[in-house]
């Protein structure tokens, strides 16, 4: 039967049937154990209150359809001879039974910190003398690191990503493989790979420096790696003016990245990003820029679209029929086309309901290239999320939005939650509860909700 899944800040992974509520949980799995002192990370540990009440599970898990597996990467505080252990593992779940597969799980890294010092148990380190070097060393800091963005599977290998709490020092951004960049957070956004092997991702707030004789750093940038021999910088994209995009919190790492089908034009291989100042990048993948020391304009790559055309961007684009789609903070959805390898500067269409802070990331369904619609979820930072429908052709007729009916209220919004869609239903997670929304039975649609429903919480 179809299986929906859930991680949450509490450590605990979950296993429900999605299309039977009454069926209930099928199987749960924690990695709290109080009796030996493990727990999840307080927000005071991490020096941030970015996540509350408790850090656990953050970044998505990935799945490997092939093996039945689940691999989820857990933050646990744990006590050891008097001594507070920071720990993250990685987890491989059976998506049967939740039972760990492969000998699992791996400690990725374990680090100590007793009030005043650091001590790193284990954990990886890479040659540099930045921000809480020890002897031309920098550690995986595994107190400091969050692990926000979707972990990607790729080739047989999970990458995953990390970046800070609230860009609190010393920290520096990590991707690695299981089998220092710049935070790699992306409002949760996973990494994104091409059919070459090729992995994609944005950086945010951290030092920019290519040239110098240490180690490159490259902080917000968009980078593309390579996994031919372990995990490498093979080419990035800095934007001309990242000094000042650092300084004023105004990181390019905000925003996931989306690969585009192949396009006609000149540069048929597609890339489009943007940040919390809103301006748009188009990018070449075989050649994404590199940085220009120059001025506005001058940026190498395919199209920037500034202004700015959407609003702050904690969020990553969808794609549907030549168009991408943007949520911006303080901003409506947007549909920009694309064609001959070009974005439109303007929307064809948009929205007439402004999101605030953080936007939204959309989900697209459809009947192939046909029936589009665009879901996105609004999370006001004291209320209920609320789910909207809108069509994909013309976003300015709304077709759905679960604050209309009270059977409908959501629970209190999360942050960077994106609507899952499968199977004609539309799953929705929040603060409390998972929530599955589906087609009503003819006789009680209406014209208000276009026949849109919630079925059940679970």
């Amino acid at each position: 039967h179809d299986v929906v899944f859930v991680a949450t800040e509490r450590d605990s992974v979950y296993a429900f049937d999605a299309d039977d509520s009454g069926v209930g949980l099928l199987w749960q799995v924690s990695f709290i154990d109080l009796a030996n002192g493990v727990t999840t990370v307080p927000p005071e540990d991490a020096q941030s209150h970015d996540i509350v009440p408790e850090i656990g599970i953050t970044g998505t898990p990935v799945i490997d359809d092939g093996s039945g597996t689940l691999y989820v990467v857990a933050a646990t505080k744990e006590v050891a001879d008097g001594s507070p252990h920071y720990v993250q593992r990685l987890h491989a779940l059976d998506i049967g039974t939740g039972a760990e597969q492969f000998g699992g799980p791996i400690v990725i890294g374990d680090t100590v910190f007793d009030g005043n010092s650091t001590t790193y148990v284990s954990g990886p380190s890479v040659p540099g003398t930045g921000d809480g070097s020890v002897g031309g060393q920098v550690f995986f800091n595994a107190r400091r690191l969050s692990q926000r963005p979707g972990l990607l599977l790729l080739n047989g290998v999970v990458y995953i990503g990390w970046a800070s709490y609230s860009d609190t020092s010393p920290y520096h951004g990590w991707v690695l493989g299981n089998g220092g960049l710049g935070g790699v957070w992306m409002s949760g956004g996973g990494l994104a790979a091409d059919g070459d092997g090729s992995v994609y991702l944005s950086t945010g707030n951290g030092t920019f420096d290519v040239t110098g004789s240490q180690t490159p750093a490259y902080g917000d940038s968009v980078l593309r790696l390579s996994t031919d021999d372990g995990v490498t910088v093979a080419d990035f994209f800095t934007p001309w003016n990242q000094d000042v995009l650092a300084a004023e919190d105004q990181d390019l790492g905000s925003g996931g990245v989306l690969l585009l089908p192949d396009q006609a034009g000149a540069y048929p291989h597609l890339l489009v990003t943007a940040g919390k100042n809103g301006t748009i990048y188009l990018n070449n993948r075989d050649d994404l820029g590199g940085y220009q020391r120059c001025g506005a304009g001058c940026d190498d790559v395919v199209q920037v679209l500034a202004g700015p055309p959407i609003g702050n961007c904690y969020c990553t684009p969808a794609y549907f029929n030549n168009q991408v789609y943007y949520q911006g903070a303080y901003d409506v959805l947007k549909a920009f086309p694309l064609s001959d390898g070009l974005l439109s500067p303007s929307p064809l269409s948009q929205s007439n309901v402004p999101f605030d802070f953080f936007g939204s990331t959309p989900s697209i369904s459809a009947s192939g290239s046909s029936s589009g619609i665009v879901w996105t979820l609004q999370a006001a930072a004291l209320g209920p999320a609320i789910l909207h429908a809108y069509d994909a052709l013309d976003l300015s007729h709304e077709l759905y939005s679960s604050d209309r009916a009270p059977a409908d209220q959501l629970d209190g919004a999360v942050k960077f939650t994106v609507p899952t869609v499968a199977n004609g239903r539309v799953y929705v997670g929040t603060q409390s509860s998972l929530a599955v929304f589906g087609l009503r039975p003819s006789a009680t649609q209406t014209t208000a909700n276009e026949g849109y429903g919630r079925a059940a919480a679970l």
